[in-house]
Parts: structure tokens; C-alpha cells; sequence
């Protein structure tokens, strides 16, 4: 049996009610927004956490941060366990999770919304229903989730994306529709002679300079310099 938690230097995310499990994808990702918006001034402001699942990329910017944090899912379970994670986490006061569907949330103006939104829209789906909720984006489509990310992100903020590899001409396209700008691409892989599997994007309502790099998540049987460095505030053995 699969452990039912993932237990790191500063909390324990339990996912065993969700079918967003803690994977290592998320966790880079997880750590890369708290390392850009880190770099940023984060007192007063606020951030939405679309789909938050488990509560994972909550969690992990909330330790680098101080913004108040709207973590929105729509699966009642996987709200409850998302609630469990954080009210024992020792910053649990920074974020409040919201039994929601994020079509029907109204609060806007966020200065920075972070999404791992569902994967696999157009593809076949499980009969595993909570799976299918979590892995397809039937009730979530990528044209709507964008078009909300345009309509809640106040002028100057930010978002940050966790998507497969494979949509990222579909991303582009779309963001360039809601007239919302891509200031990073992040192609995640496995190793260097894997071809990637993940994209990771980040963007703003405002042009600005635009790069384009990768990161590799293992070297050989261990991880990758970059990826301990990026974890290490996170992962209990690196």
C-alpha cells in the first residue's frame, strides 16, 4: 500500500482522500513559485491556489511567503484533507481552503494565482470518477481556466502553470487570446536524455522579458544539482 503522506522539513501533506497525489512534478513546481515570488515583496498582498488538491503548492509557497493564500477545490474530500494538512502546518493562518467550484468563486484582484490544473482533456477517461475529476479537464477546460486566471489577476500580478509538455502550443495560444503575456518557460525532464514531460509557466498582464530554460529532475540514480538546490528547504534528506 502507498504511503498515505509526504512528510517535509516544515509540514506533512496527507493525500490519501485526493487523487492529486504528492508527486515530484508538483513539488518542483511547488518550489519554484516560492522561489520567484520569494524574490518579491509579498506583505499585504494575496494569491489564489486553483484546484489546490491536497493543499501541496499551498503549503510550499506559504512557507517562503507572506501572502494570504485562497487555496479553491472543488471535491469535497479532497477539501477536507487539503484543511487537515494545513491547520496542523505551522503557517496554517496564511491560508484559508474554500469548498468551491472556481467558476462560481467571485473574489478577484490577485497578485498571484498558481495552478496544477487537470492534465488530459480529450483523452480517454478512468471509470474511477474522483480520478477523473483530478486527471481530465472536463469540468475545467484549459480555454476556461486561463480566461479565469485573465479575469481574477489584478494588472500587475502574476501566475504560475504545471502543465504537460505536450500543451504547450495549446497554453501559448490561449494566453495570447486573453492578451496575457509569458515571461518563463520551464521544460521539466526526467533526466537530460529524456525529451520533457512538463512545462512550467509563468506570465503577467504586463510584456516583459521573455526566457526559456529546463531542469532536469535526476543525474544518473540521483537528483539533479538544480533540483536539490530548489528542494532542499523542503525535502527531509536533501
Amino acid at each position: 500500500m502507498a504511503n498515505p503522506y509526504f512528510k517535509f522539513k516544515q509540514f506533512v501533506v496527507f493525500h490519501d482522500k485526493t487523487a492529486m497525489k504528492v508527486t515530484t512534478d508538483a513539488c518542483l513546481f511547488g518550489a519554484w513559485c516560492a522561489g520567484e515570488i520569494s524574490k518579491e515583496h509579498t506583505e499585504g498582498k494575496k494569491a489564489l491556489d486553483m484546484g489546490t488538491g491536497s493543499g501541496l503548492l499551498s503549503l510550499m509557497v506559504a512557507q517562503k511567503t507572506k501572502l494570504k493564500i485562497d487555496a479553491v477545490e472543488i471535491e469535497n474530500g479532497a477539501a477536507i484533507q487539503a484543511g487537515e494538512n494545513i491547520n496542523t502546518a505551522a503557517f496554517e493562518h496564511a491560508i484559508i481552503i474554500h469548498h468551491h467550484d472556481i467558476k462560481t468563486f467571485t473574489p478577484l484582484g490577485y497578485d498571484f494565482i498558481i495552478s496544477n490544473p487537470p492534465f488530459y482533456e480529450h483523452d480517454l477517461k478512468s471509470d474511477a470518477l474522483l480520478k477523473n475529476a483530478a486527471h481530465h479537464s472536463s469540468h475545467l477546460t484549459l480555454q476556461q481556466l486561463v480566461e479565469i486566471i485573465s479575469h481574477k489577476l489584478n494588472q500587475a500580478g502574476k501566475f504560475f502553470l504545471l502543465l504537460p509538455f505536450k500543451r504547450k502550443n495549446d497554453i501559448a495560444s490561449l494566453l495570447k487570446k486573453q492578451n496575457l503575456q509569458i515571461y518563463k518557460i520551464v521544460e521539466v525532464k526526467q533526466t537530460e536524455n529524456h525529451n520533457p514531460f512538463r512545462i512550467i509557466i509563468s506570465g503577467s498582464n504586463i510584456p516583459g522579458d521573455f526566457e526559456s530554460t529546463s531542469i532536469d529532475i535526476k543525474n544518473g540514480d540521483d537528483y539533479s544539482t538544480t533540483f536539490k538546490e530548489m528542494l532542499r528547504d523542503y525535502y527531509l534528506y536533501l
